[in-house]
């Protein structure tokens, strides 16, 4: 057992329900629990949203990506960091001008219809569902890498997901959005600091980015596979050149063009549809503040990404060297080469900062896990809370019963999550784990991408989007993606193999054709002039608006009194 491991995790620990229980909201209204009362500044906002964004799948899974398939793996952090831009210029100012709780929240009351709403749940819960699982699995994976020991008698990847959930679901129930949001705020600086430390070091040491891209460009890619229980080096095929060997340097190592244009869509548009994410905007206090905040998270995740591929590039630099002077990296490589690509940070972080240097990698991959957890608990309990709970069960709840249930939301999605991540358990798949999750977190931003972004756009910018437009675009997209998602994973390698496997390409497209055409044969809500103006009106626009209405119904009082009528009379 790692005991600096131990301790860093313990201390990231009891500071996540430190500050959970500091800032828990002090009543029992569903604007605090789910939105933080809509009082989060821009830089915690920010910080906030980093940290929901930021999973293990950003920490340890981009420059694991980089590691083993170098260009190829950058695209990853280009199209997560690329995501906030439609965020930024189409999404963040109008949605929360408009003002609601969740996204099933917003559609329902921008097109006026209930059955929108719960179409939108169903996305909503199928996005989580499938983030939720690999992030649970991940938190296993963590404990049982860096911590290497069970409790009470569990096996480590059990106490890894039970202990990270349990944590989790405590600090959501606890703290609500306010307690959450200050969390994922710290939990981010944390896994900041984790990188910048890590980066420094290996700066320190003499490592250069631009030689080593040189260096490691000179000669053929090659990764460690298993045949018949013994590893060896297997050079790499390019994938846009099948004659010639693939090199770190240039692109081709995974990816054809094809594949690479539609991983990068898969993954901004992907982004651009998180519920966890587009959540955290219904909790800047304005439209300003939202589109503010977007802009710091896109210089954060430049940052955070620019760090994660200098140092996947820095492991496959430096390990080869490193392993004659540290004799445990030889059952981790095969002739330099690690076997596991995401244990690139770990390994750097043990060989430039021993055990404790391990510690720091462990508590940033950790926290990163639990981040994310939180973020998406929280956007489910908000879907079955409100939108299920409020709209349709329990119409008259009083707002304790309200948050009651959303806290309810919360214990189930999160026990939901351990059972499922329990069943897959990682003992069967020892080599193929860390794909398996990487590919079960690229299928949510596949679905998200496909069912949600386009309609979403769609409703913010056109007043033509109808309910009924709505639905189908949302039903086309995630069925759509779901069935070439699963027919990529289990058809031999072919051409198209690429465009299946990230299908938001081809998905949204169509999804966005069906939303248009049948709003075309259907009739917008009558309010659409309304919803626009809250959405893209001036602020002098929105408080003329608001002023038409109360006048409008003062004269409809008046009139009622001197007719002689109030009230139900009117209506006999």
């Amino acid at each position: 057992m790692n005991l600096a491991s131990v301790v860093a995790l313990a201390v990231v620990g009891a500071i996540v329900v430190g500050v959970a229980l500091a800032t828990r909201p002090r009543g029992t209204s569903t604007l605090d629990f789910y939105l933080a009362g809509r009082r989060v500044g821009v830089l915690t906002n920010a910080w906030a949203i980093c940290g929901d964004y930021f999973s293990a799948a950003s920490f340890l899974g981009v420059a694991a990506a980089v590691y083993v398939s170098g260009l190829d793996g950058a695209w990853y952090a280009v199209g997560f960091a690329a995501g906030f831009v439609p965020l930024l210029l189409f999404v963040a100012a109008p949605l929360r001008r408009f003002g609601e709780f969740s996204i099933p929240d917003f559609l329902a009351r921008r097109l006026g219809s209930e059955r929108v709403r719960l179409v939108a749940v169903a996305v909503v819960q199928l996005v989580i569902l499938s983030y939720l699982i690999p992030q649970s699995v991940g938190a296993g994976i963590t404990w049982q890498l860096l911590v290497g020991q069970g409790i009470l008698g569990l096996r480590p990847y059990e106490t890894g997901v039970l202990i990270s959930t349990a944590v989790v679901a405590v600090v959501v129930v606890l703290g609500g959005m306010r307690g959450t949001t200050w969390n994922q705020a710290v939990q981010f600086l944390v896994l900041l600091a984790a990188l910048v430390w890590l980066a420094a070091v290996v700066i320190g040491e003499g490592f250069r980015y631009g030689d080593a891209i040189d260096s490691l460009g000179a000669e053929p890619l090659a990764n460690p596979t298993e045949e018949d229980g013994r590893w060896r080096l297997e050079p790499e095929r390019s994938q846009i050149d099948p004659d010639a060997p693939a090199t770190f340097g240039e692109p081709g190592s995974r990816y054809g063009a094809l594949g690479q244009f539609a991983l990068v869509v898969t993954l901004a548009l992907g982004t651009a549809g998180l519920p966890h994410v587009l959540n955290r905007y219904f909790t800047s206090p304005t439209g300003k503040a939202a589109r503010v905040t977007t802009v710091w998270v896109l210089g954060l995740a430049g940052t955070f990404y620019a760090l994660a591929v200098m140092l996947g590039t820095a492991a496959r630099a430096l390990v080869p060297g490193a392993v004659d002077e540290h004799p445990w990296l030889a059952g981790l490589t095969v002739d330099g080469v690690l076997r596991v690509p995401e244990h690139a940070l770990p390994v750097l972080g043990r060989i430039y900062g021993g055990d404790a240097g391990l510690g720091v990698i462990a508590a940033g991959a950790l926290v990163a896990v639990m981040s994310t957890i939180a973020g998406l608990l929280l956007a489910s309990a908000a879907t079955w809370g409100h939108d299920v709970y409020e709209r349709h069960i329990n119409p008259r709840a009083t707002q304790r019963q309200a948050v009651q249930a959303g806290r309810t939301a919360t214990v189930v999605a999160a026990g939901a999550a351990a059972v499922l991540a329990l069943v897959i358990h990682p003992d069967a798949f020892t080599t193929s784990m860390p794909s398996m999750v990487a590919t079960m977190v690229t299928w949510a931003f596949a679905v998200a991408g496909s069912a949600f972004t386009p309609v979403f756009i769609l409703a913010i910018w056109w007043r033509g989007t109808t309910a009924a437009g709505a639905e189908a675009g949302m039903v086309t997209g995630a069925v759509l993606a779901v069935v070439m998602f699963t027919t990529g994973n289990a058809v031999e390698p072919w051409v198209l193999e690429e465009v299946l496997v990230t299908p938001t390409v081809v998905a949204a497209p169509v999804a966005a054709a069906v939303t248009v055409l049948v709003s075309r044969r259907t009739a917008a809500p009558p309010d659409v002039d309304e919803a626009f103006v809250r959405m893209h009106g001036t602020a002098a626009d929105r408080r003329a608006e608001r002023l038409a209405r109360l006048t409008v119904g003062e004269r409809g009082r008046r009139g009622r009194r001197f007719f002689g009528m109030r009230g139900p009379r009117a209506r006999r």
